[in-house]
Formats: C-alpha cells, structure tokens, sequence
C-alpha cells in the first residue's frame, strides 16, 4: 500500500506501520512530500517519525480509534456496501435540521440517532445537518475543536457508523449535510504544526493563529482542506457541507479560498451526477458570498441569515443585549426588512460593532433559498449562559408564531433538534477536555466570560461536568405529552403546507410583501396568493390583510376567515396562514 506525507521542513521521515518501521523517500514530483509502500489492510495502524521524533498520527488519517493522540488507521471504503441508490436532493425547496449526534440520544451514536430519522422524515424536513463530527479530545463535545479533518469521532461510531447513518437517511429520502470547521483546530491533539506550516502569524483570529491559507505553504494547505472537504461529499456519500464561521478564513490571495472549494465541490457535482452544495456561517453580510464565480463572487450556494434570527428573537422576547440591540430598537421593522431585503444590516451602522456593516443584496439577482432562516440555532442557545431554548423564553403561541415565520418565509428554513416539540431540555456547552489544565481554563473562562455580562459564577453550567451534557441531552418522551404533542403537530402542518404549495418555496425575495404595527405587535406578509399573519402581542389584533376571500390552511387558535372589510381578528399571540381564493 502507498503511504504519503506532506512534511517540507522533514530532513527524514519513518512510516511506523503495524509495528515496524519504513523508511520513506522525497516524491521528486511533489515538493515538501515524503512516500513508500508497506503492507497494510482496513484497520492496520500506522503513523510518521519526522526526524527520528515520536510517532504521530496521519494528517490526511482516516481514522483515530484512540483519539487525537493515537496511531491512525487505514480505511478501504470501498468495503461498506451501500444499499442505497441515491441521486442527491437539492437545495432549492430544502427544509433543513441541525442535529447533535452526541445528544440527539441519550447514547450519543450513529446508530441510535439513526434509529430516530423516521421521526424527521415524518416531520417533513429534508435534509439533516450534521454538527460536526471529526475526532476531539475525550467523548462529548460540540465537535468545533476537531483535530482531525478527515477522521471521525471514534464514540460516535466512527467511519462505519456514519456510513450507516447517511445510508439510512437516504433510504427515507433524507439528505444529509456535514458541519466543517477548517477556520481553525482544536488545541489538544492538533499535530500540524509539526508537518509544516499548516498555520501562519501573518493573521489572527479569536482562536490565535490563522489556517495558513495565503503565507509560503498555502498551496497545500488549501489543497488539504478542499481534499477533505471532497472526501466527506464523496466517500460518505454527503449532499452538502456547512462551513463554519468563513469570516475568519483570512486569505488575501487573488483567488480566495472559498471560490477555490466551491469549484472543486461543483466540479465533483458533475463528475457524481449528483447536487452537491455549500452552506456558509457567515458574518459578512456581504452578497459575494452566495454570488457565482462568473459574477465575481465565492461561488456559495448559501449562507446564514443571523439577521432573520435576530430581528424575530427581539420581537420574540423582547431582548436587546450585546447584538440585539440594534434590532431591538424596532423589532418588526426589522423583521419585515429582512423578510424583503434578506440582511437588516446592509450597510447600516450597527452599534454592536461600532461601525457601518454590510451591503445590499441584490434581490433580482440572489434567490431567497440562498439564505437560510431559523428562530433557533446550536450557536443562539448554547452560546446563552444556561442554554435556554426558545421554549424556556415565550409562551407556546409565540413558539408556533416563530415557526410560522420560519416555515413560510422565502428562506431556506432550519430547525434545531428539538424545536419543533417546544423541547424543555436545555442545550448546554459541554466539553470533555483530557488534558486538566485545558479543561480548568475552558471552565474558569466560560464563568468569567458571563460574571462580565451579570451572571452569579455557580449560575453557569460547568462545561466539563458530565451533567452538563447529560441535561442536554433530548427527552424522547416529550413529544407524546402536552404541550409538546401540540406544537409538534403545529410544526408538521406547517411543512406539508410548505411542500404543498409551491409560493411557499418561491425564490423571490422582491415577492414578498410585508406589512406590520411596531405598537400592537403583528406582522403579516403575502407569498404568491398565500397570506402569513402572526400576532405577538398580549391582546387580539385587527389586522388589515385586504382580502376578504381567503380560506384559512393553518391557525394556532381558531379564527374566522376575513371580514368583508379585508380586516382578520387575529387572537393574541396566535399565527394563521391563510390562501386567496
């Protein structure tokens, strides 16, 4: 079997294979890369001496039965036996849903959740996303301090147990979507720098030195992360990826990273005959994210929308710390400027950062699809100090008028595990660092980052206590009992709605017309000839729809149709989707 690594600073390189040790030689073809032959099959262990140092594992490994700091093992994909023919699901129409394999179950595997994508199906979602779910220190974690990018995270299941996951979605008709993490590697286990310079100091993010994607070196470097990227789309049969937080991948290149992958991932997209997509966290608000390459742009197929997220949270709870407050000001006149424009910041001030943000998207060039729109997010509740859900905040009305917007929004929608029960867990940050003095500085940091916003110290989960994870974990017994069988059933309605008429899933985001009262709380918006309204506030609201012939598809309270006036009496906190006749 060939071996190969990239390690240009190497004066001698050792494949350790098994037990016994080869010597390997420079490709003269490929500078900086080292290679040789060894016997080896599916599972045998292996790893590199750069330099008669100790033996690490494989950059470019394929597994890491022993974590991060172990040996690697080879992989022969070609071994699984797939049973499920599969020709991919786009993204246009798509109806996503993040899911946390560590906590989905209360066993946190592949095969467990598995087990539960009847119920998602069933939902009407059609795609899961994955958090990621490369090797990190110890068991439970969020999976953002990966290590690993090619690997899989060994308790979950490891390369065989994801193979069986995405194979049983596909069965139900499920795409499925990994979260990948190339802005930066988890400190513990991270043996890069070792190989080369993997890493650069010309730039810094919140997490210390940049990915290297522009500095001597970068060539490969990108070749790396696009390598991986590619692998996961083709080996585990994934339909899309989600990139995390691409505003911290500096690259000052002419090319820019982002429009080198998307390429690559389109280029594999003709070669499999299959749709293949990437989703961007962005902070940007910026279009060229999601504009073509031909036009200039990444070449992105979509991106976040934190400002959907924003302006409805606001209008939802009323809320107006850190950045919030900028939508807080008038929530609804944010919300309905983001269900028209996409971004609410679009190169306005935002205080939050202090400075101007944003630009304009073009809404006859960009689909509505491009964005995605959700009321709930790993990242907006486990970012909160007790991580309280939705759920925890408003009253089950303001629940189902959040999914309301959410459902029939021109956005791409996405769920997080759990919402669309009104889940009463909560969803904490967790880690299971091994290494002590990491795990007391990820402790004492995540109190002293809240003490700074008012929390008491002994108010704010301790990420490396095992109860921590444990309470996050989903009640599976919830959704059989109220009031939870009943925003569930809401949630349901709402997507077989969504999937049956198509202005619903119409891309044009200048179709959509809102109209709202900042004072009496109510929004309501047109999509083709179906009509959304909701109604946030503690009282009924009269509002003036203009249409007096339409029959009511969905209504979290009952109500009657419009007057001949046009005018609908909507019940306190209670959302209604109505179609034109």
């Amino acid at each position: 079997m060939q071996f190969e690594v990239w390690a240009p600073q190497a004066g001698r390189v050792t494949l350790q294979c098994d037990g016994v040790g080869h010597a390997l030689e420079r490709d003269p073809e490929r500078e900086g890369w080292w290679r040789g032959e060894a016997g080896a099959h599916d599972g045998s262990r292996y790893g590199f001496a750069l330099d008669d140092g100790p033996v690490l594992p494989d950059p470019r490994s394929r597994r890491q039965p022993d974590g991060p700091d172990g040996l690697s093992a080879v992989v022969d994909h070609d071994r699984f036996a797939w049973r499920t023919e599969w020709t991919g699901r786009p993204l246009p129409g798509a109806v996503l849903y993040e899911l946390h394999v560590g906590t989905y179950t209360r066993e946190g595997t592949f095969d467990a959740a598995a087990e539960r994508l009847g119920h998602l199906a069933e939902l009407g979602v059609t795609h899961v996303e994955l958090m990621p779910v490369c090797p990190f220190p110890g068991r439970h974690g969020w999976g953002y301090e990966g290590v690993s990018l090619w690997a899989v995270h060994e308790p979950y299941g490891g390369p065989e147990g994801l193979k069986r996951f995405v194979d049983r979605a596909h069965a139900l008709g499920l795409g499925v979507v990994l979260d990948v993490v190339h802005n930066h590697l988890g400190p513990s286990g991270n043996h890069l720098p070792s190989f080369g310079p993997y890493f650069t100091d010309t730039h810094h993010t919140p997490w210390g030195a940049a990915v290297n994607l522009d500095a001597p070196g970068s060539d490969e470097v990108r070749a790396f992360l696009v390598d991986s990227a590619l692998a996961w789309l083709r080996d585990y049969r994934f339909d899309g990826l989600r990139l995390d937080a691409v505003h911290a991948l500096v690259d000052t290149r002419a090319c820019h990273f982002l429009e080198e992958l998307s390429g690559a991932v389109d280029a594999l997209a003709a070669d499999t005959g299959r749709p293949l997509f990437l989703i961007a966290e962005s902070d940007l608000n910026d279009p060229r994210v999601v504009r073509p390459r031909a036009e200039g742009g990444f070449g992105l197929h979509a991106q976040w929308n934190d400002d959907f997220h924003h302006a409805l949270h606001t209008a939802l709870t009323g809320e107006a710390q850190g950045y919030y407050a900028d939508f807080a000001r008038a929530p609804f006149t944010a919300l309905a400027k983001t269900l028209t424009g996409g971004f609410f910041h679009d190169g306005t001030y935002s205080s939050f950062r202090g400075r101007r943000h944003g630009r304009p998207l073009d809404r006859n060039r960009v689909a509505g699809h491009r964005l995605l729109g959700y009321s709930q997010t790993h990242d907006q509740i486990g970012n909160r100090a007790r991580g309280d859900r939705l759920a925890a905040l408003v009253s089950p009305g303001l629940l189902a008028c959040a999914a309301a917007l959410t459902l029939t929004a021109p956005f791409t929608p996405m769920l997080f595990m759990g919402e669309e029960w009104a889940a009463g867990t909560p969803w904490q940050f967790f880690t299971d660092h091994t290494d002590p003095e990491l795990a007391e500085a990820v402790s004492a940091g995540r109190r002293r980052e809240f003490a700074a916003h008012g929390w008491a110290e002994q108010d704010v989960p301790d990420p490396q206590d095992p109860a921590t994870r444990d309470r996050s974990c989903l009640d599976w017994s919830e959704p059989e009992r109220e009031p939870h069988a009943r925003v569930l059933s809401w949630y349901r309605l709402l997507l077989a709605l969504r999937h049956e008429y198509p202005d619903l899933t119409d891309p044009d985001l200048g179709d959509t017309k809102v109209a709202h009262d900042e004072e009496r709380r109510w929004l309501a918006f047109r999509r083709g000839d179906v009509r959304v309204a909701v109604n946030l506030g503690a009282e009924p609201a009269a509002i003036p729809l203009g249409v007096p012939d339409a029959r009511v598809l969905a209504a979290w309270e009952p109500v009657g149709t419009p007057g001949p006036d046009g005018v609908l009496h909507l019940p306190a906190e209670s959302a209604v989707v109505l179609l034109q006749e």
